[in-house]
């Protein structure tokens, strides 16, 4: 852990040398070890070798979270290919415009995409299924024999570890280029929260958001093992749970609130557990009070971003008076405040409220092929050192602990995912029907937040709202549709021609 870098290919190796029959991972029909698992990356990384592919290219893996995707990412890294995960829930057009912004080589899938991925098809790229479905040729035939070796790779920090994409229904999509010195850092942090070879995390968030990786590869680098289920359940995840012994968890705060509610919680044994972690979106503090109540073991809160550039790490069941924080700078991240015009705020002025920006070893190279929307979220302070912007505001108390008061860019975050408005408006004006539009998100039960839209309509226009609130839906992706659409006469703007969407989360809290 103290080496500057270490690529986490090497490391699933070193655990099959040293324990091979220790579990590593499994899912609801396979299981692997450690040395079933690194035969199986050789194979993988051979396999996209003989294919053509050499390092630095890319493959995409748009599928539901399994043991083979895992083994598939992990084996790409170990060519030093680099792993664009996309969701499937992604409309047709918009996953077509990833895997080819991505420029990837091969895409590996399964039944959960089969509704979604007949452009990419059409365009020419190789597909493998994962679940050998008809999705394409199965991993099995695709696979070099049993025993293949491929050529030694010496992975460097500063290459592409992972392609992870924060928008995908507009025309651009935001491809977040992470490097394998990225990952690095957050595997050194590991060993603060206990990862060992007896761990056992428990993920049910999927493998193509940053949020399940971050807790994903520190226990495998770790020689732990890892469960996954390709779908929550409340009652099935408290028993997986309970069976399994399980010491970890990543769960981002709806799932918490779905299981803390749920009548079976108090009747499970979790007693192994020993940390639980949360990120993605607003952890409210009744509810981390609940988990610290009932729930053993650790409660761990990271805020910050894909794109990196520093965390803010709070320790619930060590500061239980700072539940309303999203807690201090981790070791190693530099956090700061930023107002308007992009000065510095002062670090000590517990009421300066700014910006928050952040700079650590875990920081995004930039988003792929938009150097323009790369400088857009950096920010230099006076020395000329690199910061990301995160867009939300935030101050500091006088224990350094950070709260955060309003999302500058009105980004929603639904059951863990990020919804941009603006994806959802360009989708919206798209109809003939639409003069006008602005998406907002509100408070959800279910899902955190949900988005609502409020429409112009066209003078003369007789479209019903649910008439259009229906063909919206079909054009978004599972996880961005709306839950509300309202007809008004005219936006709220402000003098410079703003829409004031505070005013239109008045309108539906009356």
């Amino acid at each position: 852990m103290a080496r500057p870098f270490v690529a986490i290919a090497d490391l699933v190796r070193l655990h099959a040398q040293h324990t091979p029959e220790r579990p590593a991972l499994a899912d609801a029909t396979h299981a692997l070890d450690y040395r079933a698992l690194d035969a199986l990356m050789d194979r993988v990384a051979a396999s996209l070798q003989r294919d053509g592919l050499r390092a630095g290219d890319a493959i995409a893996i748009c599928a539901a979270s399994s043991v083979h995707y895992a083994a598939v990412f992990l084996g790409a890294l170990r060519a030093g290919v680099a792993v664009a995960p996309l969701a499937p829930g992604s409309t047709p057009a918009s996953l077509a415009r990833m895997i080819a912004d991505a420029d990837a080589r091969i895409l590996f899938s399964d039944a959960s995409a089969a509704e979604v991925i007949g452009p990419a098809q059409a365009g020419g790229i190789v597909c493998v299924a994962l679940d050998g479905s008809a999705v394409g040729l199965g991993l099995d035939a695709w696979l070099a024999p049993a025993g293949a070796q491929p050529a030694p790779v010496e992975v460097q920090p500063a290459w592409p570890f992972n392609i992870i994409y924060s928008s995908g229904t507009t025309g651009e999509p935001k491809g977040i280029v992470q490097g394998h010195g990225m990952r690095w850092a957050h595997v050194q942090r590991g060993a603060k929260y206990e990862y060992s070879p007896d761990t056992v995390t428990l993920l049910s968030t999927p493998l193509y958001s940053n949020t399940t990786l971050v807790v994903f590869f520190p226990t495998l680098a770790l020689g732990g093992c890892v469960l996954l289920m390709p779908k929550f359940d409340a009652l099935g995840y408290l028993q997986l749970a309970e069976r399994q012994r399980v010491t970890h968890t990543m769960l981002v705060p709806v799932q918490y609130q779905r299981l803390m509610a749920h009548p079976a919680f108090d009747a499970h044994d979790l007693s192994s557990y020993r940390f639980k972690f949360s990120t993605s979106a607003p952890f409210h503090a009744a509810l981390k009070a609940d988990v610290l109540k009932r729930w053993p073991g650790g409660l761990i809160e990271f805020y910050g971003m894909t794109e990196g550039g520093g965390t803010c790490v709070l320790e619930a069941h060590l500061h239980p008076t700072k539940l309303h924080t999203v807690g201090q700078p981790a070791e190693g991240s530099d956090i700061r405040l930023i107002d308007e015009e992009g000065n510095e705020l002062p670090r000590h002025d517990t009421e300066a409220a700014g910006e928050v920006v952040g700079h650590s070893g875990g920081m995004m190279t930039g988003y792929h092929r938009q150097p323009e929307k790369t400088r857009e979220a950096e920010w230099f302070d006076a020395t000329g050192k690199r910061f990301i912007r995160t867009g939300d505001v935030g101050r500091f108390d006088a224990d350094g602990f950070l709260t955060l008061f309003d999302r500058k860019k009105d980004m929603i975050i639904s059951g863990g995912f990020n919804i941009y408005p603006s994806d959802l408006e360009a989708v919206l004006r798209g109809h003939a029907a639409v003069a006008d539009v602005a998406v907002i998100g509100v408070p959800s039960e279910q899902w955190g937040e949900t988005p609502v839209a409020f429409v112009v309509r066209r003078a003369g226009d007789a479209t019903a709202e649910d008439a259009l609130l229906s063909w919206a839906n079909a054009q978004l992706g599972k996880t961005q549709r709306l839950a509300q659409l309202h007809f008004i006469d005219e936006l709220p703007r402000s003098a410079i021609g703003k829409v004031l969407k505070r005013e239109l989360r008045e309108r539906v809290g009356r």
